[in-house]
Order: structure tokens, then sequence, then C-alpha cells
């Protein structure tokens, strides 16, 4: 009875250390923050490679759940609510190149069994290895599932009463998972959700943003935020730009490398109305996508567009600001709701361009934003997404209200 007052916790991992700029560090950070503040005992469980992880205390204590850093609350824009627990990792983990070295294996082989499942009620990762040591360590688990992977799942770990529920973001993700051995009943999809904080208007932050921004006498500003990748639609984007030169283009997002890649290429093409600027921190990305006339979903066709979750276009619809997307099959759902304002062709620099023009006449900028867009986001909070998860795990199972 002892040891079954000691699971609390609804635990979230994530194999890798944090902050990084990656879509895939943003859902889970985001997915656990949203899990907390439904009140829930929230532990969210990463790698941590710094120097300090060689600190003894670390080392014997692992799992101290902790108010979040505030590098990472300010990087993902998390609430405090959610606290965190870094797992060490000192070298030679992860240099030395076998099994007894490797941080999945440390983590899910050591530092959960004897240390995080005593405690643990819930657990929920993208990790496979982590669900599979959950399941057989007899911890219920829910899986989280985002890309197309040609791997048969385990039919003793997706049968087991201890697995719960796999979750995706399209349905083509789920036709290809219960294709390869998940069970249709257990494997929903379920898009992903926005940061509360993004409701809240930011006024002076909107008018820095465009004071900076918008530079040779232009006064519409179009913004981008996500990815650099040209399967993105930032080599369109830059096309567009050129056909636009009256109108500001700025891309918020993207490696070093890849800013610097699409600032060469701009220049290449001699395009001045378009400013790449690089990572910007949650805590500042809400105020740009308020501060734009329009925000720019150029997605390209091809493999990734029937898959791609749109992580990003949540975000934009909490702006308030209308959103011009390009027809792809993962936002086909979207087409009769307030959440794209217009809709083109993918590839097609042009009629991209045509949209764009199309809306800064018919949907002038409003300040506060229009208001039928930020009504139909309220649904997709991150909060809800949380709530909806959990209806599918038996209540006897929810991890512990915290006051």
């Amino acid at each position: 009875m002892k040891n079954a007052t000691l699971k609390k916790h609804y635990i979230f991992f994530i194999q890798g250390d944090l902050p990084k700029a990656e879509a895939h560090l943003v859902q889970s950070t985001n997915a656990a923050n949203g899990a907390a503040n439904l009140g829930y005992s929230t532990v969210l469980v990463y790698l941590d490679k710094k120097l300090e992880a060689i600190n003894p205390v670390n080392l014997t204590f692992p799992f101290r759940p902790r108010k979040a850093p505030e590098e990472i609350i300010k990087y993902y824009n998390l609430q405090d609510k959610l606290k965190v627990a870094p797992l060490p990792m000192p070298w030679p983990i992860d240099h030395l190149k076998n099994k007894f070295t490797n941080s999945n294996t440390i983590a899910t082989k050591y530092y959960f069994p004897v240390h995080i499942f005593p405690q643990t009620k819930l657990v929920h990762s993208r990790n496979w290895n982590l669900i599979k040591t959950a399941i057989k360590n007899g911890i219920p688990a829910i899986y989280e599932h985002h890309h197309h992977e040609d791997k048969q799942f385990e039919p003793e770990i997706v049968k087991s009463p201890f697995f719960k529920l796999a979750v995706t973001v399209v349905d083509t993700i789920r036709e290809s998972m219960i294709k390869n051995g998940m069970p249709s009943e257990k494997v929903i999809t379920l898009h992903n959700g926005f940061n509360r904080s993004f409701m809240i208007r930011q006024p002076e932050k909107i008018a820095a943003w465009r004071e900076k921004l918008l530079i040779n006498s232009r006064s519409q500003l179009v913004v981008y935020a996500g990815a650099l990748q040209r399967f993105k639609g930032i080599d369109v984007l830059i096309d567009v730009a050129a056909q636009m030169p009256n109108v500001q283009f700025a891309c918020a997002g993207g490696k070093s490398t890849e800013v610097a890649h699409y600032q060469q290429l701009a220049q290449e093409k001699q395009v001045d109305n378009i400013i790449f600027l690089g990572y910007v921190l949650h805590e500042q990305l809400a105020s740009l996508l308020q501060a734009a006339d329009i925000l720019a979903h150029p997605h390209c066709s091809g493999k990734a567009a029937t898959f791609t979750s749109p992580l990003k276009l949540f975000d934009y619809l909490a702006s308030g600001n209308p959103i011009v997307a390009t027809e792809i099959p993962s936002l086909k759902e979207f087409k009769n709701t307030p959440a794209i304002t217009a809709w083109c062709e993918p590839d097609n620099p042009t009629k991209f361009a045509e949209c764009l023009k199309q809306i800064l006449v018919t949907r002038p900028r409003k300040v506060e934003g229009y208001a039928d867009i930020i009504e139909y986001v309220q649904q997709f909070s991150w909060e809800n997404r949380a709530a909806k998860i959990l209806s599918y795990v038996d209540e006897s199972l929810h991890p512990q209200i915290i006051s």
C-alpha cells in the first residue's frame, strides 16, 4: 500500500537535452506543460549532458522533480506548474559508442526502473524503448508517434493492458500504425495545440517588432515561423517576396547554417525585402505573430505534406491574424473553417503572391486580431489536448492532482 501511494506523477520523457530549437521538443515540452496546467503532478524528464551532471548528488539521486530552469521556461514559454527532472549523463555517455554508454539504454534500463517508476502513475513519450520498458514494469503508458515508420509494433507490448493509448496527429499516420500492428481501438488522431500565453495581446512588443522590421517605407508585414527547409516552402517564399517588393517578409526559426544559406540565396536573387531572424524564443514569438499583417504557411507538395503536423498553425491562429496556406493533405480538414483565410496551390510562387495581395486588401490588419479566428482556435489549447488524451485512460490511473 505504501508503494502505491508513491505513484503519483505524470511523466513525460524526452530522449535529448534541452533547450534546442526542434519541433518535436517544442511539441513535447508544451504537451507536458498543458497537463501540468490542468493541475496534474507532471514531470518533464530529459537528459542532462552539462558539466554539473557529474555532481555526485545528481548521480545518487537523479530523480528530483524541481522548478524548470529559467532558460527552458523562456525558450518554450512554459508556466510554473510544470516540474522537470534532468537525468545526469556525464562523459563517456554517448561519446563511446556501445550499448553500455548509450544514454537511451541508461535512461530506460537504469534510471527509470530504479529511480522513476516507483513514483510514476503514467508515462507519456515518443521514445518506444521507454514505452516498452514501462509496459514490462507494469506502468501504464501513452505513446506519441508523429511520423511514418516502416516497423512492426510488438504484439506483446501494444496488446498489453498497460499500453493505454497511442496518439498521432494525422489520419495517414494512424492508418500506417494500424497496418503495422497497432490495435485500431488504441490509436487516436489528435492535433497539437497552442500555448495559452499566445492569446495574450502584447501591444508594446507588437509595435517594437513592426518598428524593427518595417524598413524602407514598407507598411505591411508577412511573417513565417517554423523550420527553414526547402519542403517547408522557404525557397518559394523568397520568390514570392521578389514579386512583392513593397511588402516586408520575415522568417523566424532555423539553425544558424540554414539562416546563413537562405540569407545567401535571397542575396543571390537580389531580394532585399525578406529578413531571416533565426530562432525566436517562444516568449517573443507570440508578439511577432501578432505583429504580422498576414501569416504565411507555404508548405510544398510531396510526401512530407501528407503527414506534416501543423504545429505552428495553432500558434498562428492564436494571434488572430489571417493565414495564407497551400493546399496540402494534412490541412484538408481545415478547408471549411475559419482557420485558413486563403488557400493556394503549393509550389507556385505566383499563386501564393496573388493570395497574399488579395488578403492584404480584403482582410486589413486589426490590432486586436480577428474575433472569428481567435474564437475558433480556443478548442486547440494544449490543456484541452491533455484532457482529451486522459479521457481515454481510466480515472483510477490518472496522475495526482496537486493544488
